[in-house]
């Protein structure tokens, strides 16, 4: 653990807002990764995918006919679907994967608790709200409600479980578009940072191009947030690596989360810059695949997720990254990313 997370963790704090009630004299706070399992010792963890999804449902909120998003779909069938994927990653050494899905695209932490014990992986899943996609899928009361009612929103789901499941997120999902940051956006933002003051939950937001992340990191300034509670999702849309650099010094995690057959090769240059800059301590990566697709028969093509493994980390190797890179980018940048300090009773 570098200083940059000794930062943030330190503005995590208090505990109380670690997320459990507290009885009597308060204990040390303990590092914890919260899984839909429960929480896990960061050395737990082993070697993680931190972007892929389960399921999602792309369908606007204002054209669907039935809520919440799993009256649309067979959980039943969607595990018997995506399980042989999960169980595929194991003969490779994967242990853990974040699911990005967030609330009101198909966020199911139920289901994510019945694959995650069928298949011996660790996963976790998020709270927040996705402000992307011009904000089709952000419920009404996002426009109407302030960044600390959203906030309280948060909590609550880290302090009593997401929907009544017990399940606690293991990190905060928002998303915002692509070009300079709308007026709800921001809020989103600014909600996202006052949740992780009080829960110490790492912010991973769907951004892309660098004027939305640069602005983020300027809201995060303000709330008085380390760079260091931040993942700069789809960093690898943004074209100019100088940004990636920058954002990585200022203590950005900078996630190239796009690994794919297409865009291998753009993905390992993107790497070999982080390491040429001495930067590969801020760098996540992931492949944001898998996606049963609510409303396909069948869940549409789903995307395997052991691309990674066989192709991906191979590439690297070649390029030459050493096996202390790869361990570095597999197991301890996920594990320090995905930590939140929790205090027990």
């Amino acid at each position: 653990m570098n200083r940059r997370d000794v930062l943030r963790i330190g503005l995590a704090a208090p505990i109380a807002a670690a997320g459990f009630a507290q009885r009597g004299r308060a204990t040390t706070p303990r590092p914890t990764i919260m899984t839909v399992a429960g929480p896990i010792t960061p050395d737990a963890l082993g070697p993680m995918l931190t972007h892929e999804h389960v399921l999602v449902d792309f369908a606007p909120l204002a054209e669907r006919t039935a809520e919440p998003t799993t009256a649309r779909y067979d959980p039943d069938e969607v595990f018997d679907v995506v399980l042989p994927h999960l169980q595929a990653l194991r003969p490779h050494g994967c242990r853990a994967m974040a699911e990005f899905t967030p609330a009101y695209l198909g966020r199911d932490p139920a289901l994510l608790r019945r694959l995650s014990a069928a298949s011996g992986l660790h996963l976790l899943t998020n709270t927040g709200f996705y402000g992307a996609r011009n904000d089709q899928h952000l419920p009404p009361f996002v426009f109407t409600e302030t960044a600390d009612a959203l906030a309280a929103r948060w909590v609550r789901e880290w302090t009593d479980g997401i929907d009544g499941t017990g399940i606690r997120p293991g990190f905060i999902k928002i998303g915002v578009d692509g070009g300079p940051l709308s007026d709800v956006d921001r809020k989103l933002v600014r909600a996202a940072a006052r949740t992780h003051r009080r829960t110490g939950l790492t912010i991973a937001a769907h951004t892309g191009p660098a004027v939305p992340a640069f602005e983020q990191l300027e809201v995060l300034a303000e709330e008085g947030i380390s760079a260091s509670a931040w993942i700069w999702t789809h960093a690898q849309n943004e074209h100019d690596p100088a940004h990636h650099v920058a954002a990585a010094r200022r203590g950005a995690w900078v996630a190239f989360d796009g690994v794919a057959p297409a865009s291998l090769e753009r993905h390992v240059a993107l790497v070999r810059t982080m390491k040429d800059h001495d930067l590969l301590d801020r760098v996540l990566l992931s492949q944001d695949a898998g996606w049963y697709h609510v409303g396909e028969p069948g869940g549409g093509d789903i995307r395997p997720f052991t691309f990674f493994f066989t192709d991906f980390l191979p590439a690297l190797r070649a390029a030459g990254l050493t096996e202390a890179d790869l361990t570095q980018l597999t197991v301890t940048n996920p594990a320090r990313a995905f930590t939140v300090q929790v205090r027990t009773r």
